[in-house]
C-alpha cells in the first residue's frame, strides 16, 4: 500500500551551533614589533527556531529530515575581527503544531498563528578574544575564551488540525460523503468501515462569499480513547475545532445511545471537549422511511440542536450550513439581536450599523 501523504507526527534531532573561539593574537606590523593584544571575538552559534507557515498542511516535508543542525560560529581573528555568526535554522511547520521534548515529555510550545516563531535551541555564545583581558598589570594576555558548546535535544512535533468544524462519528457514518458534497475535497468514499484512514480538510462555501473549514477524521469506535481502532492517533485533531458535528446514520437502533458513546470517548480523551459547541446530524435519511424517522425522533439526545440530512439527495444540507454558521458566529448573532432590541426600545442606533453585520 502506498505511504500516506498526510503526516502529523515526526521526531527530529535538533542541535544548535557552537560558539566560535576568541582569538589570542598580538598586533604585528612593520615598525610595530610588539603591539598589544588584538584578538577578536568568536561568532555566535546558530539558533534553531520553530516557525508556523499557513501554506503547509502536514509535516510530510520533515519525514526524511530527521536531523536539524545549525551552523557554528567562526573563530575570532587578528585586528579585533570577530568571527561570523552561525546561520539560524528555521523548522517550518503548519499552524497548529505542538512541540514536546522526546525524552522528558516536557511541553515546549504550540505555534498557531502564521509567522509565529519560537526558539527551540539557543546557539552557543562566541568566546572573547584576548583584547578583552588586557589590564594595566597584564598588558599581554596570552589567553582567550573558547566558544560555548552547542545545545541538543530530540523534539516530537505533532500536528493538531485547525478547523472550524470537526466531524465526529462511527466508521461509515457518512462523514467523507458530506465533506465531498459541501466542499471541493475528494476524500476516499466506500461502503465499508474505516474507509478514511487520515484526516481530510475542506473549505465550505457559504452565502455572500463567506466560508468555513471542515475537518473529517477517521471514525471513532467504542474504546478509541484507550487506543482501540485508530485510537488516540487522530482524536487530537478534534481538540482545535470550534464546533463538533456529531454524525449518526438514520439506520441506527438508538441515536441517543450512539451519541453518548461518541461523547464519552471524547471526554475520556480530553475533558475540555465536554464544553465544545455541538450539532447532531442524522445522516442517510434517504435510506429509511418517514415513519421510521418519526420513531427515531424520540431517541434524539435532549438539548442538542439536530438536523436530518442526506448527502446523496441534498436534503437538509442548506439547513445544516445555516446551523453551522449560526453556531460559529453565535456571539455575533447575539450582539445583533441586542442591537435590534435597543432600536425597538427607542435607543439611539449606532453611528455605523454596518460594523455589526
Amino acid at each position: 500500500m502506498a505511504e500516506s501523504n498526510f503526516v502529523d507526527y515526526v521526531k527530529i534531532y535538533c542541535r544548535s551551533g557552537k560558539g566560535g573561539a576568541g582569538s589570542t593574537h598580538f598586533r604585528r606590523e612593520k615598525y610595530i614589533p610588539k603591539g598589544g593584544p588584538d584578538g577578536g571575538d568568536g561568532g555566535r552559534g546558530g539558533h534553531v527556531f520553530l516557525r508556523a507557515n499557513r501554506n503547509l498542511w502536514t509535516l510530510i516535508h520533515l519525514r526524511y529530515e530527521r536531523h536539524v543542525i545549525a551552523t557554528s560560529g567562526e573563530n575570532g581573528s587578528a585586528k579585533r575581527s570577530s568571527g561570523k555568526d552561525g546561520e539560524d535554522f528555521y523548522i517550518e511547520v503548519p499552524c497548529g503544531t505542538v512541540a514536546h521534548d522526546a525524552e522528558t515529555g516536557e511541553y515546549i510550545c504550540d505555534v498557531r498563528d502564521d509567522g509565529q516563531t519560537v526558539m527551540l535551541l539557543k546557539g552557543g555564545r562566541g568566546g572573547l578574544g584576548n583584547d578583552h583581558f588586557k589590564t594595566s598589570t597584564n598588558q599581554a594576555p596570552r589567553y582567550s575564551q573558547p566558544g560555548e558548546p552547542a545545545q541538543e535535544r530530540t523534539v516530537i512535533l505533532q500536528l493538531k488540525l485547525l478547523a472550524d468544524v470537526g466531524l465526529v462519528g462511527f466508521p461509515n457514518a457518512g462523514k467523507s460523503t458530506l465533506l465531498s458534497v459541501v466542499s471541493a475535497a475528494k476524500p476516499k468514499i466506500a461502503n465499508y468501515p474505516f474507509t478514511t484512514l487520515e484526516p481530510n480538510l475542506g473549505i465550505v462555501r457559504y452565502r455572500d462569499n463567506r466560508s468555513f473549514v471542515m475537518a473529517d477524521i477517521p471514525g471513532i469506535i467504542e474504546g478509541a480513547s484507550r487506543g482501540r481502532g485508530l485510537g488516540l492517533r487522530f482524536l487530537r485533531h478534534i481538540e482545535r475545532n470550534t464546533l463538533l458535528l456529531f454524525m449518526i446514520p438514520a439506520d441506527t437502533d438508538h441515536v441517543l445511545r450512539d451519541y453518548n458513546i461518541l461523547h464519552e470517548e471524547l471526554v475520556r480523551y480530553n475533558p475540555d471537549l465536554a464544553g465544545k459547541n455541538r450539532i447532531l446530524a442524522v445522516t442517510k435519511i434517504d435510506t429509511t422511511t418517514p415513519e421510521a424517522l418519526d420513531t427515531l425522533k424520540s431517541t434524539l439526545p435532549p438539548h442538542v440542536t439536530h438536523v436530518f440530512i442526506s448527502s446523496v439527495t441534498g436534503q437538509g444540507i442548506d439547513e445544516l450550513k445555516d446551523l453551522i454558521w449560526r453556531e460559529l458566529n453565535r456571539e455575533t448573532f447575539h450582539d445583533s439581536e441586542q442591537i435590534v432590541h435597543r432600536d425597538i426600545d427607542g435607543a439611539t442606533p449606532p453611528d455605523n450599523p454596518g460594523e455589526n453585520e
